[in-house]
């Protein structure tokens, strides 16, 4: 098993962003090819691969994912295998994700089950988001799997923790992109201008009022803005201000209602303060909705299995674009408790390493239950 953590070691050096993950996607295929070749077939997409393990008798396919970009920041952890690509880092886990189904993979190969096994390496999960169009690829209808499973690090649990719930896991996100365009001048002459920053602080203020009164209050949703870029000097009034932000929500109608007033808004605005709001929606992820029946098969096997504590989490506001597979195709995704003292997308993340082992044994002996 040594193998395998040296393996997240040498993807931890090289992370990449969406669909740009070719070291990653070249280092995956070197170690595919030492495999027996003859009980695999391989076909890329992109900068992701489909890996299919041969079964010894087939009756229907089981899809396993996995995903392989990561984040645009900067490293700060220390570790001598710390990431060589300036301003890039794996520090949602996607390293210690791949090492385990690389090793759940060879496993197959060497020891045969019944059923076919389809690893999914997929790019862009982060941005801009590889699941949906993947899913639409001529390639995934040669691979589509019956049902499908993944996972994800979580640093609160300790490792041989796992956490899921059946129905929503991951929330309906949407990343939210506002400009606002008016008229610049001297700050000492306001009304032959049309400042934004006035504008665009009003609208902030004014669309948290969207989740308090327009949403459910038995729903939840949520809208929050990240970033504000605006101006060019303090005595200059700017004539152009964007926010970035994202929104999440517990249903599609409550985020269809969201986005409905946020242009709402921006058609009242434009008006109000005589400007012109181009707004984009982004990237959206569809929630991650685990099927019941295999969720509860999945707690089953979990629960009596030496070494893992199973348990019920609560559904989070977190964005994964597993949920375009979960949509499409009866499957769930499960935490793995990683014990690291920081989060997820931290600069300081820092799994445990011993999670790779367990869960490469635990994961093929439960797939191969299910075969």
């Amino acid at each position: 098993m040594e193998t395998f953590v040296k393996i997240r070691r040498d993807l931890h050096l090289i992370p990449e962003l969406g669909f740009q993950e070719f070291k990653t996607q070249s280092y995956l295929l070197d170690y595919l090819s030492t495999l027996n070749q003859e009980r695999i077939i391989i076909q890329t997409w992109r900068t992701g691969i489909f890996v299919r393990v041969k079964g010894t008798n087939p009756s229907k396919t089981i899809g396993y994912r996995t995903d392989i970009d990561g984040l645009p920041m900067n490293e700060a952890t220390g570790l001598s295998y710390t990431s060589t690509h300036e301003g890039r880092m794996h520090a949602c886990g996607h390293d210690v994700h791949m090492s385990i189904a690389l090793g759940v993979l060879t496993n197959l190969v060497d020891h045969p089950i019944k059923d076919d096994v389809v690893f999914i390496f997929q790019p862009a999960e982060e941005g801009p988001g590889g699941a949906e169009p993947l899913l639409k690829s001529e390639e995934f209808t040669l691979f589509k799997p019956d049902r499908i499973y993944a996972l994800h690090i979580a640093p609160e649990y300790p490792v041989g923790t796992i956490a899921t719930r059946s129905g929503m896991l991951f929330a309906h996100t949407s990343e939210l992109f506002i400009d606002f365009h008016g008229l610049s001048g001297h700050a000492a002459f306001p009304h032959l201008t049309n400042d934004m920053i006035v504008a665009s602080s009003h609208f902030i203020t004014q669309i948290q009022s969207i989740v308090s009164r327009n949403v459910n209050p038995l729903d939840s949703a949520v809208i929050t803005i990240g970033k504000i870029t605006g101006g060019t000097v303090q005595n200059v009034i700017a004539d152009h201000v964007r926010i970035e932000g994202t929104m999440r929500a517990l249903s599609e109608e409550a985020m269809k209602k969201l986005k409905d007033r946020i242009q709402s808004l921006v058609n009242g605005f434009q008006e109000s303060f005589q400007c012109k709001i181009e707004v984009d929606f982004g990237s959206n992820y569809y929630g991650v909705i685990n099927d019941e029946s295999i969720t509860n098969e999945f707690f089953d096997f979990a629960r009596q299995y030496d070494g893992i504590q199973a348990v019920e989490c609560n559904v989070a506001m977190t964005g994964e674009d597993f949920g375009y597979m979960t949509k499409e195709i009866p499957g769930m995704m499960f935490w793995i408790g990683v014990d690291s003292e920081f989060g997820l997308h931290h600069q300081k993340l820092n799994p445990d390493e011993n999670v790779i082992p367990l869960m490469i044994q635990f994961i093929s002996d439960f797939i191969g239950n299910k075969a």
